[in-house]
């Protein structure tokens, strides 16, 4: 009997960070990436190896990670993604299923990535969103965190942006776009670019802070592409605010990926905020 030629499967998956030792496989801990090869190993019937668009840390969040296995199962989107959920704890969902050509990569096809940055900019603290964004008691002015993003925009060396472990070839990246919009008492940090290197999105979020609490000045973010030393950033912020988006990939894949530039809104919608928008070189 002839053996069944192997297929790739791309998958969109969102996930809730909170209860996660991050993204990849570690020993005797919780994973995202554990809980899916488990998952979708059970509906293939063999063990299966998952790759990522985008690895996250502990306590990060996804609303479109994207993801590819190969299988020589066959099965329709339909059984891939229900059989999938099923066999998931409810922190970790598929959102579709598609089989790809095989040059896909979820990784080293993505064109962009996509992150957001969530702060709760309050005197206390709220029990809703304790692991939906990061609490800060200060006064946090966005108006120079405005005036300093644009400086981030276009392709730089990220060194002081990057984690002490990064273990990136290259620290240059092409940021595509940085943007700030305030929802009553929550500021929304979004960020866009080639690919990011590790800790890069919360530590331009910790140096953005920096600026609006008033401890730096705006002219700080220039002064660290300049110097291009980790050493001289800022505190790293923490994970529970980040978010991966989304990647973008070339459209001859056909995914059937979300946009959530007008649906982002009603995702949060756990209070009646008011909406204000600021877009920084969008």
């Amino acid at each position: 009997m002839p053996v069944e030629a192997a297929i790739r499967i791309a998958m969109g998956i969102e996930y809730d960070g909170s209860a996660f030792h991050g993204w990849q496989i570690q020993d005797d801990q919780r994973t995202v990436q554990g809980q899916l090869e488990r998952a979708i190993g059970r509906v293939a019937d063999h063990p299966v190896r998952v790759h990522c668009a985008g690895r996250t840390d502990a306590g990060v969040h996804a609303l479109e990670q994207v993801i590819h296995f190969d299988t020589r199962t066959r099965r329709s989107e339909r059984s891939w993604i229900l059989g999938t959920n099923v066999n998931l704890p409810p922190d970790v969902n598929v959102l579709w299923a598609r089989p790809v050509n095989p040059e896909f990569h979820a990784r080293f096809c993505a064109t962009a990535r996509h992150y957001l940055y969530r702060i709760l900019a309050r005197p206390t603290r709220s029990s809703l969103l304790r692991d939906r964004a990061v609490w800060v008691h200060r006064t946090l002015d966005p108006d120079p965190m405005r005036q300093a993003g644009p400086d981030l925009v276009g392709e730089h060396d990220f060194s002081s942006f990057r984690a002490l472990g990064c273990q990136a070839r290259s620290p240059v990246r092409r940021v595509h776009y940085v943007g700030l919009e305030q929802r009553g008492e929550v500021l929304e940090l979004r960020i866009g670019a080639d690919g990011f290197l590790h800790h890069m999105v919360r530590n331009i979020a910790g140096v953005l802070m920096a600026i609006g609490y008033g401890d730096r000045p705006v002219s700080w973010v220039r002064e660290l592409l300049r110097v291009r030393d980790r050493r001289h950033g800022g505190v790293t912020a923490p994970p529970q605010g980040l978010y991966f988006l989304r990647a973008d990939y070339p459209e001859r894949f056909g995914l059937p990926q979300r946009e959530f530039q007008g649906a982002l809104h009603s995702w949060f919608d756990v209070c009646p905020w008011d909406t204000g928008r600021t877009v920084w070189n969008p």
